[in-house]
C-alpha cells in the first residue's frame, strides 16, 4: 500500500529528493518540499483512508475529482480490481485523487454511503457524489465510468 498518508489537514507525502515528509493541503496545486524546495509530484497511487474525518475533509476541500474504491481485504474481486485502480491513479495523477476505503476498518463510511456490495467505486466532484458502480472492472472501464460521472465524456 501507499506510503502517502491522509488526515483531516491534507495529504502527507515524502519529498523524492530529500525524503522530508510534507503535508500538502487538499486544495494545493503547486507544491514544494518545505526543506529542499523540490517540486512534489502529483499523487499517482491509491491512498488508504484512515477514518471518516480525513475522508470528509478530502471530499469537502479538494478541487480534484475523487475516485473512491470501497473494499475489504477478504474480498476476492476487490483484490482483482486493486491493480486496475492503481493504473487509474497513475494515469490521472494531478487530475484525480484515488482513495481506498476499507469498509471493515472505516465502518462509518460503508454505513453512511450504504455500501451493499464490494468492490464499489464512487466518484466525488465539488464535494458531492456524482457516480457509483459496483463490481471489478478493468482500468479503461473505470476511466470511462469516471468521465461519464463527471460529465467529461
Amino acid at each position: 500500500m501507499s506510503d502517502i498518508r491522509i488526515d483531516e489537514k491534507g495529504l502527507i507525502v515524502a519529498c523524492p529528493s530529500c525524503g522530508q515528509r510534507n503535508r500538502v493541503a487538499f486544495a494545493a496545486t503547486d507544491t514544494r518540499c518545505g526543506k529542499c524546495k523540490t517540486a512534489l509530484p502529483a499523487i499517482a497511487e491509491p491512498v488508504e483512508v484512515p477514518d471518516a474525518g480525513a475522508f470528509d475533509a478530502l471530499v469537502r476541500h479538494s478541487p480534484r475529482t475523487i475516485v473512491v474504491d470501497f473494499w475489504a481485504p477478504w474480498c476476492g474481486p476487490c483484490r482483482v480490481v486493486a491493480p486496475e485502480i492503481a493504473r487509474v491513479a497513475s494515469a490521472h495523477a494531478g487530475e484525480y485523487i484515488v482513495v481506498k476505503v476499507n469498509t471493515d476498518q472505516v465502518v462509518e463510511l460503508g454505513e453512511r454511503f450504504r455500501i451493499q456490495s464490494i468492490p464499489t467505486m464512487a466518484v466525488f466532484k465539488g464535494g458531492v457524489e456524482v457516480g457509483r458502480t459496483s463490481g471489478a472492472r478493468p482500468a479503461a472501464e473505470i476511466e470511462t465510468f469516471v468521465r461519464r460521472s463527471t460529465g467529461a465524456a
